[in-house]
C-alpha cells in the first residue's frame, strides 16, 4: 500500500508540475510581466515552485542550504516569499524552468524514499501542523490552485489555453 501511495503521489506531483511547465512555455513574453492579482505572472510561477520546493523538504534550514539555492542565491535573495509583504522580485523563464526541473527531481528523491513513519510524522514546517503525507497532498493542491489562476489569466488576456495533463507519464 505504501508503494502505491508513493507512486500516486509522484504521478500527481509530476502532472501538476507539467501543467506549470506548459503555462511557462505558452505564456507570451509580453504577459510574463503582466499581473495576476497582486503579483506579476512570473512571480506567481516562482511562488508556486518556491513552496513546492519548501514543502518537499524537512525544514527551513535544509531548504535554504540546498545546492540549487546556493547556486542561485541572487534569485532567492532574502527569501522574500517567507516575509509578510507582497514580493517584488522578478524571474526569467530560463530560471523558472531550471527551478521546475529541480522540483521534479526533488519529488522523485523525497517521495520515492519516504517511509511510512516519515509520512505519518509532523511536516517539519511550523505553519503546516499536519503530517508529511498530508503536506504532499496540500502541496499538490497548491500547485493546482495557482495553475488554475495562471491558466485563467492566460485565457482572459491572451486567449492561450492550457490543456489537461494526465497523470502517469
Amino acid at each position: 500500500m505504501l508503494d502505491h501511495f508513493k507512486q500516486l503521489t509522484i504521478s500527481q506531483y509530476k502532472a501538476a508540475l507539467q501543467t506549470i511547465e506548459d503555462i511557462v512555455n505558452q505564456c507570451p513574453d509580453e504577459q510574463w510581466a503582466g499581473k495576476v492579482a497582486n503579483n506579476s505572472f512570473n512571480e506567481s510561477v516562482f511562488h508556486v515552485l518556491f513552496f513546492a520546493d519548501l514543502y518537499l523538504g524537512d525544514d527551513l534550514d535544509e531548504f535554504k542550504s540546498q545546492e540549487f539555492h546556493l547556486q542561485h542565491s541572487s534569485e532567492f535573495g532574502d527569501y522574500e516569499e517567507l516575509q509578510p509583504k507582497i514580493p517584488e522580485n522578478t524571474y526569467t523563464k530560463a530560471f523558472v524552468k531550471e527551478y521546475l526541473e529541480h522540483c521534479r527531481r526533488k519529488v522523485d528523491l523525497v517521495v520515492g524514499n519516504q517511509t511510512e513513519d516519515e509520512l505519518k510524522a509532523e511536516s517539519g514546517i511550523p505553519w503546516q501542523e499536519i503530517t508529511r503525507g498530508e503536506l504532499h497532498i496540500n502541496n499538490i493542491r497548491h500547485l493546482q490552485h495557482h495553475a488554475a489562476q495562471l491558466i485563467m489569466r492566460l485565457r482572459l488576456d491572451t486567449q492561450v489555453d492550457i490543456g489537461w495533463v494526465k497523470a502517469g507519464f
